[in-house]
């Protein structure tokens, strides 16, 4: 069976890789997993403990399980997977605050820097999968304990897999299956349709109701994400330092024509980072929209318009965009921005790149970013309100320091009860909402395409589980 995604990973490495590639492909699986219903469950850990409000946790490392090389995996195997996670990953290493490890057999205990009420979640990440850590080739051929190994990994195009004959769950149905990338939307479409792929991960939009959504021979599984479109605002650049420059912007989002004619009424407009479903969403955004609160915004940060252009000091305001194709919808919603930013006299410049999490992070030539980010994986606002706003998070492209937000974001890091904790969120949220820090554009639906042959496919919200003991096609 070949699975088509859309995003072409450089490495295989689960500790390096931004793509996720080994957990999605079955490769590696990590000590907690998140559920469909956005609840954290046992994996490699069968369970565990804290005493201490969070500082130290004790996991209990399932026995009879071996990577796929023979060795067993205990905790000592599990110790040195995640030393190595924090010291490839500056984002894991902020997200863990891992102090110390101590191993006895299968028992793990993990001494952090601060209290962490639900450090558990945390092992939910990909980037947290567990490997052998010796073994040779990491990058091409990770050794984990997942249903499928790697056979080979030709990079751009595709991962070969073949089925894990000891796998420690049960039974894995297929034999082999094939792992490949293609970031244009139209090629994945047609390769589902001349049978050279059996399912695709985000197909064109436009292309469901006029040939996948009509052919019987095919599938369409459309459910809603834990991910939110987002345009970042970098917070070095002097004129988007103006919270009023911010919202100017953000008013010109006319997400429900987003939904409509770009997203084809696969997403939801989104009024904060989270779902508003999720108990720790605050749901009041700006209502102001449009080109009559967008100039007054203008002219609160000190613009006139002249001649078609927003002037301040004699300097006409030009930002630059960047964003990435491999959502194809990115780049029509930046087109979008463009075209009304233009009918405001603020002059944009569109730039497509194409590893967009190294470039945003390493460079300050940017000012606007079309970002994409699964904001509640494990259904918590910890992971994403620390990673994104947090000075040094591992995240904070838009190199975001607010003090009054860093002491919510502190406080609901350290608070146990949950109520709290979703009030503490609301609260983040708000003052996001309230100064656009970010703006939060639309909710998309996880939407998969696939031949009626496939079996047992399942489109979890995390997007983390893709290739599973389960999946199986018909002859």
């Amino acid at each position: 069976m070949t699975f088509l995604f859309n995003f072409t990973p450089a490495t295989l490495d689960p500790h390096a890789d931004d793509d996720y590639t080994a957990v999605r492909a079955g490769v590696g699986e990590t000590l907690v997993k998140i559920s469909d219903d956005l609840k954290i469950k046992p994996w490699l850990a069968e369970k565990w403990e804290t005493k201490d409000n969070g500082l130290t946790w004790t996991f209990m490392i399932r026995k009879n399980i071996t990577f796929q090389n023979g060795k067993v995996l205990d905790a000592n195997a599990v110790k040195s997977s995640l030393q190595r996670a924090i010291d490839q990953s500056y984002a894991m290493r902020n997200a863990l605050k891992i102090k110390e490890m101590k191993t006895d057999g299968h028992t793990l205990t993990i001494t952090l820097k601060e209290p962490m009420p639900k450090f558990p979640s945390e092992l939910v990440h990909p980037n947290t999968a567990i490997i052998d850590v010796n073994a040779s080739h990491i990058a091409k051929k990770p050794i984990g304990t997942g249903p499928f190994h790697v056979l080979s990994f030709d990079q751009g195009n595709q991962v070969k897999l073949e089925r894990y004959e000891d796998y420690w769950n049960g039974k894995v149905r297929l034999k082999n299956a094939t792992f490949a990338f293609n970031e244009d939307a139209n090629a994945r479409v047609a390769a589902l349709q001349s049978g050279t792929a059996d399912i695709i991960y985000r197909p064109l939009l436009e292309s469901l109701g006029t040939t996948l959504q009509t052919d019987p021979s095919f599938k369409v599984s459309g459910v809603p994400s834990v991910r939110t479109h987002l345009l970042l605002y970098n917070q070095t650049n002097d004129a988007l330092k103006d919270e009023n420059v911010r919202k100017a912007i953000d008013t010109l989002l006319n997400r429900k024509e987003i939904v409509s004619s770009i997203m084809n009424n696969q997403a939801a407009a989104a009024r904060g980072p989270f779902l508003p479903q999720f108990p720790f969403a605050d749901n009041n955004a700006n209502e102001q929209r449009g080109m009559p609160s967008a100039k007054k915004y203008l002219e609160k940060a000190g613009y006139q318009i002249k001649n078609g252009k927003a002037i301040k000091n004699g300097k006409p305001l030009s930002l630059s965009l960047v964003t990435y194709s491999s959502l194809p919808e990115l780049p029509l919603i930046a087109q979008l921005i463009q075209s009304n930013a233009k009918e405001l006299g603020i002059t944009i410049n569109i730039h497509l790149v194409e590893d967009s999490d190294e470039y945003l992070m390493a460079k300050d030539d940017w000012d606007l970013a079309l970002y994409s980010l699964i904001t509640a994986p494990r259904g918590d606002a910890s992971y994403y309100l620390s990673a994104n706003y947090l000075p040094g998070g591992g995240l904070n492209a838009s190199r975001i320091n607010d003090d009054k937000l860093t002491k919510m974001i502190q406080q609901l890091n350290s608070t146990v009860d949950d109520a709290k904790r979703d009030q503490l969120a609301k609260q983040a949220t708000a003052l996001i909402n309230g100064e656009m820090l970010t703006s939060s554009i639309v909710h998309p639906n996880i939407v998969v395409a696939y031949n009626q042959k496939v079996k047992n496919w399942t489109t979890n919200p995390s997007e983390y589980y893709m290739l599973t003991q389960h999946l199986d096609v018909t002859p």
